[in-house]
């Protein structure tokens, strides 16, 4: 066999194994594309965040009914945050002070955000005090200083009975604003007589006297109202 015959039986040689160059990770356009699209979503929540600012607000401490008068000690702060500026317009905020001598013109529930519809510009303090002498269950039990009251005078029963001229009970004061309460109790509880402390303006002491007559003549009733 000849040298060249002995070549072309002999197997080639194998290749060198092929090593494939790695480039650097941060050059990878599917990285650099995520890390954009991470950082972007990260700047617009952070910017949505900032925008969403909250607002104090006053909010009542306990249950309140119309007619009270309006008090710091009688609320708190409630940080909230609002959908849009008319929503948080709904609402006193905290940043302001109350409006001085203003009531509720309607019950507020406990815990509930003060809106402004509920608060009612000072009224002209009253010129008169009239103290009352109402029984016990002749006056609602929601009456407190800073309710607003109707009083009204039925005749006395007794001579009512003796005289059947007696009229229907009659409005005496009306639209008064309620200054103080005394709790009353003893024995008789509910039916013990109270004494009720109104305020007339200038306009409600002129029909005074006529009032304190019709008062003297029956038994008190007081009327709250809205």
């Amino acid at each position: 066999m000849s040298l060249t015959e002995t070549r072309a039986t002999e197997p080639f040689p194998g290749s060198p194994r092929a090593t494939r160059h790695r480039g650097s990770a941060w050059r990878d356009p599917r990285l650099l594309v995520g890390v954009v699209l991470v950082a972007g979503s990260a700047l617009v929540g952070a910017t949505l965040l900032s925008g969403e600012e909250t607002v104090d607000v006053w909010a009542t401490r306990d249950a309140l009914t119309a007619g009270e008068p309006v008090r710091a000690d009688g609320l708190v702060r409630r940080e909230v945050r609002f959908a849009d500026q008319a929503d948080a317009d709904r609402y006193l905020t905290a940043d302001q002070p109350l409006p001085a001598g203003a009531s509720l013109t309607r019950d507020v529930g406990a815990g509930e955000l003060l809106p402004r519809a509920a608060v009612a510009p000072d009224r002209t303090s009253p010129v008169v005090e009239v103290p009352l002498r109402v029984a016990g269950e002749a006056v609602p039990l929601t009456v407190r200083a800073g309710s607003v009251v109707d009083v009204w005078v039925t005749p006395d029963p007794a001579l009512a009975a003796a005289d059947d001229t007696a009229g229907p009970a009659r409005l005496v004061l009306e639209d008064v604003r309620v200054l103080a309460v005394s709790r009353g109790g003893g024995a008789l509880g509910a039916s013990a007589e109270r004494q009720v402390i109104v305020g007339l303006d200038a306009s409600q002491e002129r029909g005074l006297a006529g009032a304190l007559g019709d008062l003297a003549r029956g038994e008190v009733v007081l009327v709250r109202t809205p």
